[in-house]
C-alpha cells in the first residue's frame, strides 16, 4: 500500500468523523466510551474525536507533514508494537496514525482505559480501506514486533526497558505541562488557562498541573474567571471524590491553598498535582522562570502562556493558553520525532 492511498484513507476518516451523518453513531460510541471508563464522559469523547478530526486527519494539514518524511520504508514493513496510553480519550490515535503513515504494520496493545474508542477507529480505518486488515492486530503480547513505542508512568517505563531495550524503541515516562503565569492576563485568557488545566479532568500529560507565578501572585482573578465552571466537573462522582478528598486533606493538615468550590490552588515543589488541585511556584525574574523550566526540561511536555512569551527563548515546546490539548502532528511527546524513528527502521 503507497503512501498516496494511506494518506487518502485517513482524510475520508477525517471527513467521516465531521460529517453530519457520523454523530448518532459517535454518540453511541461515546455512551460505550463512558460505560467502561467513567472519566470518559461523553461530551469529552466527543471533543477528543472532533479534536482528531480537526488538528491529524485534515487533507492540507496531513499532507504538508507526510511530506517531511519518506513516503515508504526502505525495506520491508516492520512490525510495531505499540503499547497505547488511556489516560485520555483516544490518546493513542497519534502512534497509530504515525505507524501506519510510515508503511509499517501496527501491533496495538490496547489500554483497557481507552479500548472502545482505539477499537472504534481502527474497526473504521479497516471498513474504510479492507488493504488495512493486514497492517493493523489488536494483541494482547507484543513478542512478535520488530520495535517498540510504550508509553506508561516511570515504573513501568523500567519494565519496557527491560523487555523491549534490546530492539528499536521508544519509551515514554511521566511528564506534565506548565503554565506561565505573568500576573497581567486579561479574565479571556485565564479562562483558556482553565481549559489547559482542567479539560479531560486535567488526566493528560499535556494538562497543566503547575502555575509558574511572580512573587505575591493574586491568585483571586484566576480563581473567580474559572468558578463558575464548578458543576461541570462536580457533576462527575469520580472528580467529586477526588475534590472532596484532596480537599479535606489540605484542611485536616493545615496547608495553605485557595479554593473556588472545585479546584484547589496550593504551593507546592511537585510537579504533577492530583486530581482537582493545581500546584504553584513562584519566580522573581523571567530569567529565573526560564531556569527553573529549563531545569526541569525533562519532565515537562509543554508550556503554556498568555501570547506564547517564551516561544524560541527555551528549548520546551510552547504554546499559548487554551491550546494545550489541541497538540498538532507535529507535537511529538516527549519531544521524540515518531516518524523520524519510524523512517529509520
Amino acid at each position: 500500500m503507497l503512501q498516496a492511498e494511506r494518506l487518502q484513507t485517513f482524510v475520508a476518516l477525517g471527513n467521516f468523523l465531521r460529517s453530519a451523518d457520523a454523530q448518532p453513531e459517535l454518540d453511541e460510541i461515546a455512551q460505550r466510551a463512558y460505560h467502561k471508563n467513567n472519566w470518559f464522559t461523553p461530551d469529552n469523547s466527543l471533543k477528543a474525536l472532533h479534536s482528531i478530526a480537526k488538528q491529524f486527519l485534515d487533507a492540507d494539514k496531513l499532507r504538508v507533514w507526510a511530506s517531511r518524511y519518506q513516503p515508504e520504508p526502505s525495506g520491508s514493513p516492520r512490525a510495531v508494537g505499540v503499547v497505547m496510553a488511556g489516560n485520555i480519550p483516544a490518546v493513542g490515535f497519534h502512534d497509530l496514525l504515525c505507524v501506519l503513515m510510515s508503511g509499517h504494520k501496527l501491533l496495538a496493545k490496547l489500554s483497557s482505559q481507552d479500548f472502545v474508542l482505539i477499537h472504534y477507529l481502527i474497526q473504521k480505518l479497516k471498513e474504510i480501506n479492507p488493504g488495512f486488515v493486514d497492517y493493523i492486530d489488536e494483541v494482547e503480547r507484543l513478542n512478535a514486533a520488530d520495535a517498540y513505542i510504550a508509553t506508561g508512568s516511570n515504573n513501568t517505563a523500567r519494565y519496557f526497558e527491560y523487555y523491549f531495550g534490546r530492539k528499536p524503541s521508544i519509551i515514554r515516562r511521566n511528564r506534565t505541562s506548565v503554565g506561565l503565569l505573568m500576573g497581567e492576563e486579561a479574565d479571556d485568557e485565564l479562562l483558556k488557562l482553565g481549559h489547559d488545566i482542567s479539560d479531560y479532568y486535567g488526566l493528560g500529560c499535556r494538562n497543566v498541573s503547575t502555575l509558574l507565578v511572580p512573587e505575591n501572585y493574586d491568585f483571586i482573578p484566576l480563581l473567580r474567571t474559572l468558578e463558575p465552571q464548578a458543576k461541570l466537573f462536580l457533576d462527575n462522582h469520580k472528580y467529586q471524590n477526588n475534590y472532596d478528598y484532596n480537599k479535606s486533606i489540605y484542611l485536616i493538615n493545615a496547608v495553605p491553598h485557595y479554593d473556588n468550590g472545585y479546584l484547589l490552588v496550593t504551593e507546592n515543589e511537585g510537579l504533577v498535582s492530583p486530581i482537582s488541585a493545581v500546584y504553584y511556584q513562584t519566580y522573581a525574574t523571567l530569567d529565573e522562570a526560564k531556569q527553573w523550566l529549563t531545569d526541569r526540561a525533562e519532565q515537562i511536555q509543554v508550556v503554556a502562556s498568555a501570547q506564547n512569551w517564551l516561544a524560541n527563548s527555551i528549548s520546551l515546546p510552547g504554546v499559548a493558553f487554551g491550546q494545550t490539548q489541541q497538540p498538532a502532528l507535529t507535537d511529538y511527546a516527549d519531544g521524540v520525532d515518531t516518524m523520524a524513528f519510524l523512517g529509520n527502521l
